[in-house]
């Protein structure tokens, strides 16, 4: 539903900007929704609530709307995936299809300017469907101060809104590296991943989950020297089909990425212009050092809670730092819910948004039945 909601708007965003109106609440103000994150969890819910006729505020603490999914995940991603995917087409596989199109090259800033465009279309056009929809923002870091409060932190100060409702979306950041500094120029997340000034020569990539695999399939392509470091003794994460798992290997491996199974990461430092990696067998074995221009770590993500304040209102994390709730989306609070990455379940955005619709219409019930 969230891409439904995106390609209607997309178009009216092209080749102009588009400024959103914020405005900023007194704390008198009352509201049926605050939903806290606009990812495609927090911004479906949001459009869905107001198109139920609920008075709805959107709190964002970026300057963009869409989260992590539009701004640095899954859009920008497989802008160069794609675009990566047919060089490489060209390049080794068109002639065996009987297509000649001589020598063929890359132009790797062009690349980056079409995946910035991808980007801010459709990140314009959450914005115009909040416009259409009526669905109010407030920029700035929001916190839960009561049951039905949220104080929210911005440029021009503190606002606190009063409202009937709260919606916890705020997604999921990437997992760090024990002990380890992130540049986001040499050692790297999926974030930095995105914004390479250049292809480097050779590149490492610390977890071979689906984000570290896919990233690091795009530059492989693009001519990266690219191996991949994964403690467990397949590819694709933890759950992924096992014969999924070794078609996509040998995909890989025949385009030329490297993989080191089986096998830990015991540091990872840098010594002048190198990037030194330690690494040794997971069951025991000889320890050996593996240099590269660039590191991608990528172990993972986790639920971002930060300062959202939930201590105050007695929500308390499970064991992995999520939100609990029940089969409506509740937390143990009534009038507080959470969807998406930051609860149980696979960190999608698909689900985020499904789960944001189905959220939005139990409160609206609710709401009815009060």
């Amino acid at each position: 539903m969230g891409y439904k909601f995106l390609k209607l708007a997309t178009s009216s965003v092209k080749g102009g900007n588009l400024r959103i109106a914020t405005r900023h609440y007194a704390t008198s103000h009352e509201a049926d929704l605050v939903v806290i994150g606009s990812g495609p969890g927090g911004y479906v819910a949001a459009i869905k609530a107001a198109q139920l006729g609920m008075k709805t505020i959107s709190v964002e603490k970026d300057p963009t709307l869409g989260g992590t999914c539009l701004n640095v995940g899954c859009i920008p991603s497989k802008a160069l995936l794609h675009n990566s995917h047919l060089y490489h087409m060209a390049k080794h596989d068109f002639k065996h299809r009987g297509i000649e199109v001589g020598n063929v090259s890359f132009n790797f800033d062009a690349m980056m300017k079409y995946k910035a465009n991808s980007v801010k279309a459709l990140t314009g056009g959450i914005a115009m469907l909040f416009q259409k929809n009526k669905v109010q923002l407030v920029r700035g870091v929001g916190s839960i101060v009561a049951p039905n409060k949220v104080e929210v932190k911005g440029e021009k100060g503190v606002e606190t809104i009063n409202t009937k409702n709260i919606l916890i979306a705020t997604g999921s950041e990437v997992t760090p590296f024990p002990g380890v500094t992130f540049d986001e120029k040499q050692i790297i997340t999926s974030t930095g991943a995105l914004s390479l000034p250049s292809v480097p020569k050779k590149m490492l990539v610390i977890g071979a989950g689906v984000i570290g695999l896919e990233l690091g399939s795009v530059y492989q392509r693009l001519g990266a020297d690219v191996t991949a470091v994964e403690f467990l003794e397949s590819i694709g994460g933890v759950g992924i089909d096992g014969e999924v798992s070794k078609t996509l290997q040998k995909i890989l491996v025949k385009e030329g990425m490297k993989f080191k199974l089986g096998t830990k990461v015991l540091g990872v430092r840098k010594e002048g212009s190198v990037v030194k990696v330690d690494v040794d067998a997971a069951k025991g074995g000889k320890k050996e050092t593996l240099d590269c221009d660039v590191v991608l770590i990528s172990i993972g993500r986790r639920p971002y809670t930060k300062d959202l304040g939930l201590e105050k209102v007695g929500i308390a994390l499970d064991d992995r730092g999520r939100v609990p709730v029940n089969n409506k989306f509740q937390t143990t609070i009534p009038g507080i819910y959470a969807i998406g990455d930051c609860i149980h379940g696979p960190m999608l955005a698909h689900k985020a948004e499904d789960e944001g619709i189905v959220c939005v219409e139990g409160i609206k019930v609710g709401i009815q039945e009060n």
